[in-house]
């Protein structure tokens, strides 16, 4: 596997007051930084769950790896056919091509930073989400995106038994 050097030239730098926030309690997105500020190195976010909240659905990203860190709380991750339970100041990356899913644990809150290497342009997909939870546009429009964001549903046994 060859490395592509990211292609930009001066830092990316957002402050919090003025990172686009996505959703409300149960689950807040802050957009970080997106593939196209970082010439392609990453995309970044910040996912903030209330208790016991659910974050993503079983997923795989083709041509990128996820990480994870906990920057607060308890959150269950999916990684494969594992459930990983980390807490604050633990990290979980998840390579390309293997089925994973988050949530914070029950009866628990979870602030996590995630970072998707290389970048894929999500800020958009993150939006659609939005579209998603208020009823602008159906759960099924999801399924035409997956190619574009990298992002391809999938179920797992083992998540819905963890997560009931």
């Amino acid at each position: 596997m060859s490395l592509i050097p990211p292609d930009f030239d001066r830092s990316h730098v957002v402050r919090e007051a003025d990172a686009e926030v996505i959703g409300q309690a149960p689950t807040t997105i802050r957009l970080l930084a997106d593939s196209s500020a970082t010439g392609g190195a990453l995309s970044t976010q910040r996912v903030t769950l209330t208790e016991g909240a659910n974050g993503a659905a079983p997923h795989h990203h083709a041509d990128s790896a996820e990480l994870f860190y906990l920057l607060e709380g308890t959150a269950q991750l999916l990684s494969g056919d594992q459930i990983v339970t980390a807490g604050r100041g633990d990290l979980v990356v998840v390579p390309p091509n293997v089925p994973h899913a988050f949530a914070a644990a029950p009866g628990e809150s979870a602030d996590i930073l995630i970072v998707i290497t290389p970048g894929v342009e999500r800020f958009e997909y993150f939006r659609h989400l939005e579209r998603v939870a208020y009823g602008k546009v159906p759960p099924e429009s999801l399924l035409d995106v997956q190619e574009l964001y990298d992002t391809y549903f999938q179920q797992s046994e083992v998540w819905d038994a963890t997560r009931g």
